[in-house]
């Protein structure tokens, strides 16, 4: 598994084999998750991801809550999950 992190727009980008499924920019913490887990951080405040405000909502992506953003635990699990779904070692719920 390859993961590489590089500047997207005024912020970073988290890349698996080549494919983007994290970014840190103004619009958030946003991590690209499997349906289920989500839903789940939608449910506990999270938002769906667009990049700039009259942009398109870009699908499968959710951008963390502050509070999940400053819990390593919780943050930590999120991104584990997100890069074993990027990476094919995870399906969909």
């Amino acid at each position: 598994m390859e993961i590489e992190c590089t500047h997207f727009f005024s912020g970073a980008a988290v890349y698996v084999n080549g494919h983007i499924c994290m970014s840190l920019t103004p619009a958030g913490f946003a991590l690209k998750l499997p349906t289920e887990a989500a839903r789940r951080v939608l449910d506990n405040g999270g938002q769906q991801l667009r990049y700039f405000p009259s942009g398109p909502v870009k699908k499968g992506y959710v951008v963390l809550p502050e509070a999940s953003v400053d819990d390593g635990p919780e943050r930590s699990c999120l991104m584990e999950v997100c890069v074993r779904f990027s990476a094919g070692l995870l399906s969909e719920e």
